[in-house]
């Protein structure tokens, strides 16, 4: 890993070693991935007051996440597919999470079960719920994943249809890849790829393999979980849950101060400030750039999470300066183990905690939770400094 210096270069060598149908795949957004940028942008534009003259020789960064414990304020954000970059990915993603001592939570379309997940670590994770049209499906997930110990579930809200991913969709992306003759040159240019994922346990979406009758075929699963996501999604929809599901509940997905305080008032346990990455709505705001006014609709009546743009720790130092309690990253642990599996993760985790160490050193902060005004602010234009 002497190369690797950054999240940057983990995604750079993760372009690498994927074939492109799949790299494009996590690294891209809906439509012209106007989102994607605005997240990366507006986090850069912030600016971090440097502040020397304190003693910061003891410095805390642990946090609890929806009751859970993290040992940064960091989670491991629920991604689709990660076990379509690496052999067993969702599991070995788990695993490092758990040796680092960070929150990891399962997504729905994972590659890896909940079940294989909770046989890998024998800890409780999380798991990110999309909820189906079939509503048998629905409770059959939330049964599995309360029977496998799971601590929290990551209730998505912002799926009424699925975004346009015009890469995915011009490469014909399935599960697995579907074998069309350009992705085939893709995948045979790409040995080592090929090779790790003959020892896959499954290839196909884990969490529906027994659920449905489609599951047989893989093009008839891909197409009935696009068809199943549901437009009457509502607020309803959401007590529902809270009502059947005991555990911690968080919503995912919250870019308006009125969904903020719905979340409240059904009863939520934390709320995910997130654009989904970029990947559904495009031409919507950074999740950055809506977070003040979160915080301030809500203050401390509910926890503040905040997911979209994690590349550094100073970004984490950023978000939490704007009011979110602990922050979840996607990309930065999936480049990590697209490139080098679970030590992958493990050294994106290790590069995060080292920048917000750094962070923390020169902006003169001792405990994260204590961030005063004036730590994060725009960065003025050119000729205004």
């Amino acid at each position: 890993m002497s190369k690797v210096a950054s999240i940057f270069d983990l995604e750079c060598l993760a372009r690498e070693r994927l074939p492109g149908v799949v790299f494009d795949y996590i690294h891209g957004g809906s439509e012209q991935q106007l989102t994607v940028q605005r997240n990366l942008d507006d986090m850069r534009a912030l600016a971090l007051r440097q502040h020397s003259l304190r003693d910061v020789s003891h410095r805390d960064t642990r946090v609890t996440m929806a009751g859970d414990p993290a040992r940064i304020p960091l989670a491991l954000g629920p991604t689709g597919l990660a076990g379509l970059t690496w052999a067993n990915g969702e599991c070995e993603a788990a695993r490092a999470a758990v040796d680092f001592g960070v929150p990891f939570c399962l997504s729905t379309c994972s590659i890896n079960s909940i079940e294989d997940v909770a046989e890998a670590i024998n800890q409780p994770f999380w798991f990110q719920l999309y909820l189906m049209k079939d509503h048998k499906v629905n409770a059959s997930l939330m049964r599995r994943a309360h029977d496998a110990n799971c601590s929290a579930l990551v209730l998505t809200i912002d799926l009424h249809t699925q975004g346009k991913r015009w890469a995915d969709e011009k490469h014909g992306l399935a599960v697995p890849p579907r074998l069309t003759p350009a992705n085939i040159m893709q995948m045979v240019g790409h040995p080592r790829w090929l090779a790790n994922m003959a020892g896959s346990k499954r290839y196909t979406f884990g969490n529906f393999e027994h659920e449905i009758k489609e599951a047989g075929s893989i093009g008839s699963l891909s197409k009935w979980i696009e068809e199943q996501f549901d437009p009457s999604f509502d607020v309803n929809t959401a007590r529902r849950v809270r009502a059947t599901w005991q555990r911690k509940l968080i919503l995912k997905g919250v870019m308006n101060p009125d969904d903020a305080r719905t979340a409240i008032d059904i009863g939520a346990d934390a709320i995910i400030v997130s654009n989904h990455g970029g990947r559904q709505l495009d031409g919507a705001p950074s999740s950055i750039s809506v977070l003040p006014e979160i915080v301030d609709a809500v203050g401390d009546r509910i926890e503040v999470l905040f997911d979209g743009g994690i590349r550094t720790g100073g970004d984490i130092v950023k978000a939490i300066g704007l009011g979110a309690h602990a922050c979840l990253s996607g990309r930065a642990w999936l480049y990590g183990l697209a490139a080098r599996g679970r030590e992958g993760v493990t050294c994106a985790l290790t590069l995060l905690e080292q920048e917000l160490q750094d962070c923390m050193l020169l902006t003169g902060l001792d405990n994260l939770q204590r961030i005063e005004p004036g730590v994060v602010t725009a960065q003025p234009p050119l000729g205004r400094r």
